[in-house]
């Protein structure tokens, strides 16, 4: 119940006055019902169908005051009475849905925005430790059932203040009839904890076999190039049949559990009117018209008092859920690595990044470093490649130097000023970053540009193309620039994809570019025409660059080789050439092998 009631302060909170003035209006719309049912004593007995003795009946004078309203009202005015209440009810219901509405799915889209924000914010290393399937699933799924667990909840307590109300003036009405159903409904509450139980149950396979299911498509159609050219479509369906037939089964179970207890509900319900009927006419002689009470009396509070009961399995099931996203949200707040600011202005490195002593580690457990007492010096404005074999730590390197990796020992120092929370959106502002694998979004290329720079001109963006030797295959596209470019960019060739990222970090005129093998994917001609835009940019930025082909870095300024998480050579592309012992001469050596 604690994780319910996270959500509903967090409801609070969001729909203020608003939440408690509906809640008012429920208790309003009780109270008319109530009215209803006492206004059909009066129309029965001005009817004529029978005679209502107020003596014979529970709470005699109640009854003799409903008697006189009968006697004095005509038959014509009562029943209006009754339409008109009824209308009136049902006009405060249909509003009262309308904004209930309006606060469920408003509270869905804050914690939506909520959960998104945490997660954006959150740093790297909360990233690392998480599959992206169990993040999609959090933002989808799981926020989806936190909502409908919070809107259940609400609805558990108006069925709690109907109930109450409803159970008030059944006792006026019938204080002995009133308490053999509350009786009967306690008994029913304490048998029904164990379909609570297995609700939970079922509802924490329910979320395991979801981030499961969603983990494995996700990895399906990331993957599906490799799935058809190795033709193992198969394997594939195999698996999916298996976890849909675990899915099947497990919505099967909770379907049999839940009409399971209804079932028990209402045989209840048929066997406890028959006994109040029974005992009303043999204990205490009831007449027709307390026979008809009883029925009215059972009719109106037993499908509460079940309806409670449906409710608290119904939250039990979405248990797993709330506490996925309530750890969700803290883990979030616990990984922010920054505060935000719109008004974050960019870094200008004036004299150069470094590097003193640091050491990092992924796992805090883990007795081997990914990076070992590293110390190395970037000068500003000109071209450094880090090189070294495959988890040499490269990677690793940039991903501290962008502040992405957290140091655990040393500094990093911002020309002198050490790499803090306090200015690391500010060097992230002034970074543009070309990954090896390069990402584009499922819109045009004119959009993809400007999610870099909302504010750039048509010249600036082709200028942007020209730059990194896309212009003019852009042209050439059906649409030209304003071409959809489908997920992840796959409508292009990888070298296409390639220099479109690169034209969109130019766009951004960055001080600091890094260059993540940014070349792999192209040809030997573009791959000179980006050397030479490259060398274009010498003097006026920050390079950095993850060279595994090293003949790309021959004009760089400073080469630095990494081994293990170490750094064991730095120096100038044709210096290391000529140290024949060292590790750069013997890579160079393998990759001039095997190139002939």
């Amino acid at each position: 119940m604690k994780h319910i009631l996270y959500f509903y302060k967090k409801l609070s909170s969001f729909a203020g006055k608003k939440l408690y003035l509906n809640l008012l209006a429920m208790m309003f719309i009780s109270l008319l019902d109530g009215v209803a049912v006492v206004m059909l004593i009066p129309l029965i007995s001005s009817s004529g169908i029978m005679d209502i003795n107020p003596e014979n009946m529970p709470v005699p004078f109640v009854f003799e005051l409903l008697s006189r309203i009968s006697d004095t009202f005509s038959f014509s005015y009562i029943l209006g009475i009754f339409v008109i209440v009824g209308i009136l009810q049902n006009l405060i219901q249909r509003y009262l849905t309308i904004q209930n509405a309006k606060i469920q799915h408003g509270f869905f889209r804050c914690l939506r925005i909520e959960t998104y924000r945490g997660l954006l914010y959150s740093n790297w290393d909360f990233f690392l430790k998480r599959r992206k399937s169990d993040i999609i699933n959090s933002l989808t799924s799981e926020i989806a059932q936190a909502s409908a667990g919070t809107n259940t909840f609400l609805q558990f307590i108006t069925a709690l203040i109907f109930t109450v109300i409803q159970v008030i003036i059944a006792f006026i009405l019938s204080p002995k009839i009133t308490l053999f159903v509350l009786l009967s409904g306690g008994f029913l509450a304490i048998f029904s904890y164990k379909f609570i139980k297995k609700s939970r149950s079922l509802g924490k396979l329910n979320w395991k076999f979801g981030q499961n299911y969603l983990a494995g498509i996700t990895d399906s159609f990331n993957g599906i190039k490799e799935i058809k050219s190795n033709s193992i479509e198969e394997s594939r369906i195999n698996w999916y049949s298996s976890l849909t037939k675990q899915l099947h089964d497990e919505q099967i179970n909770y379907s049999k559990l839940k009409s399971l207890s209804q079932f028990y509900y209402k045989v209840a319900s048929i066997i406890l009117i028959a006994v109040f009927i029974s005992l009303s006419i043999t204990f205490f002689q009831a007449e027709v018209a307390q026979l008809m009470l009883i029925i009215v009396i059972f009719s109106r509070l037993w499908p509460r008092i079940t309806g409670i009961q449906a409710g608290l399995e119904q939250m039990a099931s979405v248990t797993p859920a709330l506490k996925a996203v309530i750890a969700l949200q803290k883990d979030c707040m616990e990984a922010k690595e920054v505060m935000e600011n719109s008004m974050i202005r960019p870094m200008k490195i004036v004299k150069g990044i470094e590097c003193k002593n640091v050491f990092f580690r992924y796992d805090k457990g883990d007795s081997n470093y990914a990076l070992k007492d590293v110390n190395v010096i970037i000068p500003s404005n000109q071209l450094t490649a880090v090189v070294g074999r495959s988890g040499a730590g490269k990677s690793t390197l940039i991903d501290l130097l962008m502040g992405l990796n957290q140091h655990e020992k040393g500094q990093v120092l911002l020309d002198g000023k050490p790499l803090s929370s306090s200015n690391l959106m500010s060097l992230r502002q002034s970074i543009s970053y070309v990954p090896q694998d390069p990402f584009l979004f499922n819109e045009s290329i004119r959009e993809n540009l400007l999610i870099i720079n909302k504010n750039a001109s048509e010249e600036e963006l082709w200028e942007a193309l020209e730059f990194s030797s896309a212009a003019e295959f852009v042209r050439k596209l059906p649409q030209g620039i304003d071409t959809l470019i489908g997920d992840r960019g796959i409508r292009l060739s990888g070298g296409e994809r390639q220099r479109i990222v690169l034209a969109r970090a130019i766009l951004r005129n960055p001080s600091i570019l890094v260059l993540d093998e940014a070349t792999s994917a192209l040809d030997t001609e573009n791959e000179s025409k980006i050397q030479e835009a490259i060398e274009r940019l010498k003097g006026k930025m920050t390079i950095i660059v993850i060279a595994h082909r090293l003949s790309t870095i021959r004009n760089a300024d400073q080469v630095i080789v990494l081994d293990q998480g170490e750094v064991i050579q730095q120096g100038g592309f044709n210096q290391l050439a000529r140290d024949k012992r060292g590790m750069f001469s013997h890579l160079l050596g393998k990759q001039m092998e095997a190139s002939l």
